[in-house]
């Protein structure tokens, strides 16, 4: 019997065996061999290795230069379409509204008429406007159609005045003739103070004439105003579009009486439109007039429509710390509506040759974007800073001078010092014979 620690002989403990009947530290003895052998086979060491080793132990990827593209330069933008113009019309002349000619959504242009009113009672006031102003006109000595805005005659052309300036000049005469007389002794003080009496009368009717003249003139002027105003207001009386545009309301009816300053119709302007938007302070640098913009509206699904730039805030909002930008949008087709939400883009500036690499060379874990730069058949892991997106390719903003080459295929096997072999375009990485070999190697 075996017992630990006696002498014992070797007939009397036999080997252990395995079930197959080897003996168990062969077993074992095989086992330490295998696992010193692993190492070997892992680095490649023995020539043989997983799929994808090449001949000179790298693992095999294929690899791309940085590359160039142009990047459009864009901001983000949400707002709401406008008419640059609008107006709610009313009536200059009080009155009866005698015709509509417009409905809501019909489209007018400058001096397009509206509604018309009642001529009747302004014809009337024209009429008796125009004959006070030829009463005034005659009274001046002034012939020819009432509206020609001519200058009245002097003073000394005007009848009044006329036989005014007659009589003073022959009561001078008289009295001139009296101190003659008087001074002979040939007339009496009477009569010397007679003439000179009816002098001093034809002086003061002279002057008074002069002054119902003055007042004449004025009285002109301000019947020329009445007459012109009269004119206006019977002018008036059909309601004309002032800018051009679609009507969106219209709240007056045939029949219906309006006094002065009464809304009869609205009007919007359709083309072009204002796109009114709030961008960040943060763009307050690159956003100047004349930038394109585009947008869409949900009306029309994906169908793109573009503008400009055309007004820029210099001011802040305090709140929103955004400042407002308007753009002029054509609508030759009055597809687009005043109110409509828009969502685009301010395309600001474009560059070009920016640094690029694929998107299948762009490692991102944790949020940190990494490539794999191979250089004398070794792969260091560098850094990124990643900027735009187009299609498949990511523009590089950091981390590289332009000039690498990066692996793109089995990036989850690569780490810095890991030794590569660099495959050519349309190469298999299976490198000849790799799946006979790990076939034998199981």
């Amino acid at each position: 019997m075996c017992l630990p620690g006696r002498p014992t002989p070797p007939s009397a403990c036999p080997p252990i065996r395995a079930r197959d009947g080897r003996p168990l530290r062969r077993i074992l003895g095989l086992m330490a061999a295998a696992a010193a052998l692993a190492p070997v086979v892992a680095c490649g060491g023995s020539g043989s290795g997983p799929q994808g080793r090449g001949a000179g132990g790298g693992v095999a990827v294929h690899t791309v230069g940085v590359q160039r593209m142009s990047v459009q330069r864009q901001i983000d933008l949400a707002g709401t379409l406008l008419s640059p113009d609008q107006a709610r019309v009313s009536a200059e002349a009080a009155g009866v509204v005698r015709r509509v000619l417009v409905e809501i959504g019909r489209e007018v242009g400058v001096g397009s008429p509206l509604v018309e009113i009642e001529p009747r009672e302004l014809k009337l006031a024209l009429e008796r406007a125009e004959a006070a102003l030829l009463q005034t006109r005659a009274q001046l000595g002034m012939s020819g159609p009432v509206d020609r805005d001519e200058a009245p005659p002097a003073d000394a052309d005007i009848a009044v005045v006329k036989t005014a300036t007659a009589n003073r000049d022959d009561a001078r005469a008289a009295f001139e003739r009296a101190k003659a007389l008087n001074a002979r002794g040939i007339t009496s003080f009477e009569v010397l103070q007679a003439a000179e009496t009816r002098h001093k009368v034809a002086e003061a009717s002279y002057e008074s004439s002069l002054d119902s003249v003055r007042a004449t003139r004025a009285q002109l002027q301000d019947r020329r105003a009445a007459y012109a105003l009269a004119l206006k207001q019977l002018d008036d009386a059909v309601v004309r579009a002032p800018i051009a545009g679609v009507v969106s309301e219209r709240p007056v009816q045939v029949g219906e009486y309006i006094a002065q300053r009464t809304v009869v119709a609205s009007i919007v302007q359709m083309h072009p439109l204002k796109l009114r938007t709030g961008v960040q302070e943060r763009h307050a640098g690159v956003v100047e007039p004349g930038q394109p913009v585009q947008f869409r509206v949900e009306a029309f699904g994906d169908r793109l429509f573009t503008g400009k730039v055309a007004y820029v805030s210099p001011a802040l909002d305090q709140t929103m710390r955004t400042f407002t930008v308007e753009a002029l949008v054509d609508n030759p087709d009055r597809r687009l509506k005043p109110g409509f939400f828009a969502k685009g883009v301010i395309l600001t500036r474009l560059d070009t040759e920016v640094l690029a690499v694929p998107d299948a060379a762009v490692s991102v874990l944790a949020g940190v974007a990494s490539v794999y730069v191979i250089k004398d058949g070794a792969v260091t892991q560098q850094e990124v800073e990643l900027g735009v997106r187009q299609g498949d390719l990511w523009e590089i903003t950091g981390g590289l001078k332009g000039t690498e080459a990066l692996a793109t295929s089995r990036l989850n096997e690569l780490a810095t010092g890991v030794r590569v072999r660099m495959l050519k375009p349309g190469e298999s990485e299976a490198a000849p014979g790799a799946d006979s070999r790990q076939g034998g190697s199981r």
